[in-house]
C-alpha cells in the first residue's frame, strides 16, 4: 500500500561556530540526536555525511554533517527539533527540506 507522506531533512554540521572543528565525536552527537528525536517521539533516520557551507561572514568549512530525515512529522515540532539540535551543537544555522513522497512498508513473515 503506497503512502503519501511528507519528508522532512535537518541538515546539521558538527564544527562549533565560533572554533571552526568538531568538539566532540560523531558518536557523541549521534547520541544526542537520538535523544532529541526519542524525547519528542518521533521516528527517524540519520546518516552521516560530508559538506561545505558557507559562513554568514564569508568563511567556508567542510565538516562532518547529520542527515536527519523525518516522515509525517508537524511543521512546528520539526522546527522545535532543528532549534534544539542548532543550540545542542553550537551551529550558527541549520538547513531544513520539506518535500512530499511515497512510503511503501512491506512485511513479510517466513
Amino acid at each position: 500500500m503506497n503512502l503519501q507522506t511528507n519528508q522532512t531533512c535537518i541538515y546539521i554540521g558538527l564544527n562549533d561556530s565560533e572554533t571552526g572543528v568538531q568538539k566532540f565525536s560523531t558518536d557523541k552527537y549521534l547520541s544526542i540526536l537520538k535523544n532529541v528525536c526519542r524525547s519528542y517521539r518521533v521516528a527517524f533516520s540519520v546518516q552521516v555525511i560530508n559538506g561545505g557551507y558557507f559562513h554568514e561572514d564569508g568563511r567556508y568549512t567542510e565538516e562532518n554533517t547529520l542527515t536527519l530525515t523525518l516522515l509525517n512529522v508537524e511543521e512546528e515540532t520539526v522546527m522545535e527539533i532543528a532549534k534544539d539540535l542548532c543550540a545542542f551543537f553550537n551551529q550558527e544555522s541549520v538547513m531544513i527540506t520539506f518535500s512530499p513522497s511515497y512510503a511503501i512498508f512491506v512485511k513479510e513473515k517466513i
